[in-house]
């Protein structure tokens, strides 16, 4: 018993070996087939990848033009509507001009009445006037100091006087307000 016991072991071993020799020189003759085979796999997918890549390269050359392009219309629409709105503004000034009354008054009172529609349209397109009353604190993101003036009534660094208004359009300083600082 125990004779067969070692010889069961040892076929058990050697049929083991066998396999794992044969899987062996299976795997080696695959192998040597492999080659070929995976370089073609890998030409295959670098040709995938490099079509996929031209594909997004026209697609975001594509996306970049037609951005730029509704960019520019959208300008185009919103200079339109700001124009439109400052129509009325420029026939008002033609019916000043043609005008034949010599009452200056009145002319004076037409030319106000457009002042002020002229501002109530900047005004509705987004213009503000950028705050520069007297005695206000000094803002240099806002206020341009063009000179200091000796001013008792006013402490130092504050607005003395705005010389040239400024002007903010959706919260973008277009214009700074030109300002006297008190100062010596």
């Amino acid at each position: 018993i125990k004779v067969e016991t070692q010889e069961s072991e040892s076929t058990d071993g050697m049929q083991s070996e066998l396999d794992e020799a044969l899987e062996k020189s299976e795997s080696e003759k695959e192998s040597k087939k492999d080659p070929q085979i995976e370089i073609d796999a890998l030409k295959s997918q670098l040709k995938e990848s490099s079509d996929q890549y031209v594909r997004l390269r026209a697609d975001f050359e594509n996306f970049r033009r037609r951005v730029a392009k509704e960019k520019t219309e959208l300008a185009d629409v919103v200079t339109q509507n700001l124009i439109t709105d400052l129509l009325p503004v420029v026939d008002g000034f033609s019916r000043a001009l043609d005008m034949e009354s010599k009452d200056l008054d009145a002319f004076k009172k037409g030319v106000e009445m457009l002042a002020v529609q002229f501002v109530e349209i900047l005004k509705k397109n987004g213009l503000d006037a950028v705050a520069s009353d007297r005695g206000t604190d000094f803002n240099p993101e806002f206020h341009q100091a063009v000179q200091r003036v000796a001013d008792e009534e006013i402490e130092e660094g504050k607005i003395a006087q705005e010389l040239q208004k400024g002007f903010i359009v959706k919260g973008r300083v277009i214009r700074p307000s030109m300002v006297a600082v008190s100062g010596s």
